[in-house]
């Protein structure tokens, strides 16, 4: 009850500030008379004159009454009206607002084909509380800001892993651990790009790689794809080149040896960087994986890796395998962007890797998520038959269905219908550059890391009803 009074006796006195009732310089009453004006306690008053005075309202000596402050009053603090200029944002703020908004999720009640979920079900629960209470158990006196390259212990047994895994030699010093991929992109974009400086991109390619890339102010440069990955014979000049050499994404083709080689070169002879993301490189089903570009020139390239596609991406693990030059530059830009990423979450990870707990997890997923592919696969043979063609299911945790004998301009309309039918469904047109030709035929993109069997079964045979009714 007393705060509320205090509180209007500040609201009061400030009002008559600015209104002008009190000049720079008139003294105020006396606490006790105050109070009785009032009707409230003399405490509740100094308390409201201790607030003033501490906000730079009141001013006060020893034995003398408070005043209020010079600088204040009706002419001197004019309040702010409506009518003010308007704030200009950065060129950064611009460039963003000008990129395209990102599609609102929507519920599917049959199946939601949306690239990049897992399915809850698959997360090694046990697993991670077990990390999460050994890591909060190792309690330290003091609870302090960590290192902004991660921990040691993460980055010691990523090393490990990195090579066991994907043969990628590095040191723990190397490494970089960030808030998912996607900071990882972006403390890329803003340590390597200038204002106007060109950029290598996929076309088509992942979105919000090149959005991270043009919100810096690089001006991208989209290079097709086909069935060998990157076509790297006619590659411009430029500062770098993001690719996904294992796995392109969305199309699924992996970068032939050939092409490897003359893209390395490139960025030899440009001093250009390539920023390798192998966003899914745990996942190879018919083929043997595919060793990064950083085992062939680790100067030269940025590995970028990341836990969504294997743990969850609401975990926002992820890391970059950085050349020894650059090391303290990414260090320092991550130090300003948020201090380090969360480091219990990073104690719980490296107990994960250390007992080899995720290893164990990484063959369970990639059993199951073969077993979804060939799922739906087979429903899509089954349901579709000679419709569709389908691209890049030999790696990953998504497909690429062709509509065959559909264009383009109807990928809108198939969405809405599927939608309306309880399927979503995701164009690939969307992800080419829109200053480029685009293919003639519709296509979308099918991920199934996130569905059972009958879901995958369910989804698909919806869509081969919505495509006899619309196409």
């Amino acid at each position: 009850m007393e705060e509320g009074v205090a509180r209007r006796i500040i609201a009061a006195i400030k009002e008559q500030i600015h209104a002008g009732v009190y000049q720079p310089g008139d003294r105020l009453p006396s606490t006790r008379a105050f109070a009785d004006e009032w009707g409230a306690s003399r405490t509740t008053v100094t308390a409201a004159y201790g607030q003033l005075i501490a906000e730079g309202y009141l001013t006060t000596r020893p034995g003398a009454r408070a005043t209020v402050a010079h600088g204040l009053g009706a002419a001197a603090t004019p309040m702010p009206t409506p009518a003010a200029a308007p704030r200009r944002l950065s060129a950064f703020a611009q460039r963003l607002l000008a990129l395209p908004s990102p599609a609102v999720a929507q519920a599917a009640r049959v199946a939601d084909f949306r690239y990049g979920d897992l399915s809850a079900a698959d997360f090694p629960v046990l697993a991670w509380r077990r990390a999460l209470n050994r890591a909060s158990l190792r309690r330290t006196a003091r609870l302090r800001y960590g290192d902004p390259q991660g921990s040691v212990a993460l980055r010691t047994a990523l090393q490990g892993y990195l090579w066991r895994a994907r043969g990628i030699r590095c040191t723990p010093d190397q490494v970089v651990i960030v808030n998912g991929s996607q900071q990882g992109l972006d403390l890329c974009a803003r340590l390597l790009l200038d204002p106007g400086d060109p950029f290598v991109i996929e076309n088509p390619g992942y979105l919000l790689a090149r959005h991270a890339f043009t919100a810096a102010g690089g001006v991208a440069v989209p290079i097709p794809v086909d069935g060998d990955g990157l076509r790297t014979d006619a590659l411009p000049s430029a500062r770098l080149a993001y690719v996904t050499p294992s796995h392109q994404f969305p199309l699924g083709s992996v970068l032939s040896a050939a092409r490897r080689r003359t893209l390395l070169a490139w960025a030899a002879r440009a001093g250009a960087c390539i920023i390798e993301d192998d966003y899914d490189g745990e996942y190879r089903h018919d083929i043997a994986p595919i060793p990064p570009l950083q085992t062939l020139s680790p100067e030269a390239a940025i590995y970028v890796g990341t836990f969504s596609k294997t743990l969850s991406p609401t975990l926002r693990l992820g890391y970059l395998v950085v050349p020894t030059p650059m090391c303290r530059a990414f260090s320092e830009a991550k130090r300003l962007t948020d201090r380090h990423t969360p480091q219990l979450e990073q104690d719980a990870l490296a107990e994960l890797l250390a007992s080899g707990a995720y290893e164990r997890h990484v063959r369970s997923i990639r059993r199951k998520n073969t077993e979804r592919r060939a799922v739906l696969l087979q429903a899509l043979a089954d349901e579709l038959g000679p419709a569709v063609t389908i691209a890049g299911a030999d790696t990953g945790l998504h497909v690429v269905a062709w509509i065959n004998g559909v264009a383009a301009d109807r990928e809108r309309a198939l969405v809405a219908a599927a939608r309306a039918a309880g399927v979503g469904l995701y164009p690939v047109s969307p992800l080419y550059d829109p200053t480029e030709p685009r293919p003639a035929a519709a296509g979308f993109i099918l991920g199934y890391a996130g569905l059972d069997a009958d879901a995958l079964r369910r989804g698909v045979a919806v869509l081969a009803t919505v495509m006899a009714e619309h196409c």
